[in-house]
C-alpha cells in the first residue's frame, strides 16, 4: 500500500508543477493572427487549385469521348 500511495504523491506533486508553469506563460502555444491568416489563406489557395484541376479534367474528358 505504500508504493501506491508515494507513486500518487509523486504523480500529484508533478501535476501541480505543470499547472503552476502553464499558469506562469498563459500565452505558450498559443496562435497569433497572422498565423490564422496566413493559414486561412494557403487553405484558400489549395481549394482555388483544386477546383482549377477539376475543371480541367472535366474538360480534357470530354475532349478525349
Amino acid at each position: 500500500m505504500m508504493p501506491l500511495i508515494t507513486t500518487l504523491m509523486a504523480l500529484g506533486s508533478d501535476l501541480r508543477e505543470r499547472l503552476r508553469d502553464l499558469r506562469d506563460e498563459p500565452e505558450r502555444g498559443s496562435l497569433s493572427v497572422e498565423q490564422v491568416i496566413i493559414t486561412v489563406a494557403l487553405i484558400g489557395i489549395a481549394v482555388a487549385l483544386v477546383a482549377i484541376i477539376a475543371n480541367a479534367v472535366t474538360s480534357r474528358s470530354a475532349q478525349i469521348q
